[in-house]
């Protein structure tokens, strides 16, 4: 285990259908009606957590937190941080800065009206804050959250700003802090560090080596995220979605609990607020 250096774990709270690869089939008026499962799944993750004595930071969906208000209260009283996630899973850049700003100030409310407590951390759904609509942190921050990690210094077709810092940094030098997903520099690339579809189609290894790289090279903690869809191999099969999809959402979803299991026990663990924000 890396003993001098906390890394934030991190848990986007969203069911298997409000995920960016399935938007083009499945219809946001359908969810309602089809099978939840992210209460047994978060509650599967949450127990694993436990087992571990790891407390980390959940970005739920306001649409998650109406309908599931028990598991929001759930996750608070285990000692996790609870941060937004945005209401329904509509990327920041397909919004104007007034939807941006109602989106934001509306998931913040319902969080804390139903756990009783501040909401300071922000995660936009599939990273999409980026150079074209930086606009967003400075909503943010003027809606009363602390930090945002809403931006991955990768190239990737649905998301990244490769020219980010790596590290976490003040937009326009004050502000809102907003705290990257994690990347390990190599040959003049970004590579992505972070969990989530990388960390199971990759070997544990990879992810291994590339943490214990930022780690220990820059002395630095990163940032991991995953989904409770993550650690449910029976899940219903969308059909009709082409072959990439397929591959980013099914891939290794048998293996992942084992991977995490060892991944919680290579590495020390905390929330985003407690080892991000120093005041």
């Amino acid at each position: 285990m890396t003993d001098a250096i906390r890394n934030a774990m991190t848990v986007d709270v969203e069911d298997y259908f409000h995920v960016s690869v399935f938007e083009r089939h499945i219809d946001r008026s359908e969810w309602d009606r089809l099978p939840s499962r992210v209460e047994r799944n978060s509650d599967r993750l949450l127990a694993v957590l436990a087992g571990h004595g790891v407390r980390g930071t959940f970005f739920v969906l306001g649409w998650i937190a109406e309908r599931h208000p028990a598991l929001l209260r759930r996750i608070a009283d285990a000692g996790h941080e609870v941060a937004s996630h945005g209401y329904s899973h509509v990327r920041a850049t397909e919004q104007t800065p007034a939807e941006f700003r109602e989106d934001a100030s509306r998931t913040k409310r319902i969080l804390e009206d139903t756990i009783g407590a501040r909401v300071d951390g922000y995660r936009a759904a599939s990273f999409s804050i980026g150079a074209g609509n930086l606009w967003a942190l400075d909503v943010l921050g003027e809606v009363g959250y602390r930090y945002s990690s809403s931006i991955y210094p990768v190239r990737h077709d649905l998301y990244g700003m490769p020219d980010a810092p790596r590290s976490p940094f003040r937009h326009n030098g004050a502000g809102i802090l907003e705290i990257p997903l994690t990347t390990v520099r190599l040959l003049g690339q970004n590579l992505p560090s972070s969990g989530g579809g990388y960390f199971r189609l990759l070997p544990y290894r990879y992810s291994q080596w590339a943490l214990q790289r930022v780690n220990a090279a820059e002395g630095r903690p990163g940032v991991f995220y995953c989904h409770p869809w993550e650690f449910d191999p029976d899940q219903p099969r969308q059909q009709g979605i082409g072959l990439r999809a397929r591959l980013r959402h099914y891939t290794n979803l048998g293996r992942m609990e084992a991977r995490f299991h060892r991944l919680l026990t290579d590495f020390r663990w905390g929330r985003m607020d407690e080892i991000f924000l120093r005041s």
